[in-house]
């Protein structure tokens, strides 16, 4: 019983319940560091390791910390493994962490890691917790390598870098669509992403908030 819940919490941010297409949160990442596929998973891989040790040692402390000052509290264990995080990849990564720029440091107000420490992990043990964390960070993960993949493939025939499409400045067919690789693209895809799922699972759908006038008069 306990594997199975375990199981839940950790596959249902992947689709059923996106943070990023259900809840829409932290799409400011998802649509600034989609531009290409390495870039995409970089983020991914620094956000969902910080949510999943945030969630473990918020949990951890949870019963030790003041209502008054848990946000604060929240917030500097994020901003100090999201430093350590940015560190890394400043001495190893350092030209994808000059193209992430600041949004790695941005990882500290990412709604979707204070929403999941302050709505899971400060009531739950430690290792569930970490589940959910992981669970949706891995969710996280598909949508921005989805956009990343899709944006690196249409805007420049490659991904991680390698020719996949031939291009047709070097004898082959494919002619690159540079609007991919702009900003509004990835809001675009996000849009087509979430209205796809929406659409095969409609209950994720909002409840209308009225009904057309016309709309009314047809069902009375």
């Amino acid at each position: 019983m306990a594997r199975t819940s375990s199981w839940t919490t950790l596959t249902e941010p992947l689709i059923r319940q996106n943070p990023v297409i259900l809840q829409i949160l932290g799409i400011c990442s998802a649509l600034a560091v989609t531009t290409t596929l390495a870039t995409a998973l970089t983020m991914s891989v620094a956000l969902t390791v910080v949510l999943t040790l945030a969630a473990g040692i918020v949990s951890t402390i949870r019963r030790h910390i003041p209502d008054t000052i848990r946000l604060i509290v929240q917030i500097v264990i994020v901003a100090s493994l999201v430093i350590v995080i940015d560190q890394v990849l400043q001495a190893y990564f350092a030209e994808i962490s000059r193209a992430l720029s600041v949004y790695v440091g941005l990882i500290t107000t990412n709604c979707l890691v204070l929403g999941r420490t302050e709505a899971y992990a400060r009531r739950h043990p430690p290792l569930p917790a970490m589940i959910d964390a992981f669970g949706n960070g891995l969710g996280y993960s598909l949508v921005l390598l989805v956009i990343g993949g899709l944006r690196e493939l249409l805007g420049k025939g490659e991904l991680f870098g390698a020719t996949v499409l031939p291009l047709a400045s070097e004898g082959g067919w494919f002619t690159p669509l540079s609007l991919m690789l702009l900003a509004p693209s990835a809001f675009f895809l996000l849009g087509l992403l979430v209205w796809t799922v929406r659409s095969v699972l409609p209950e994720q759908a909002e409840a209308p908030e009225h009904t057309p006038p016309g709309r009314a008069e047809v069902t009375e």
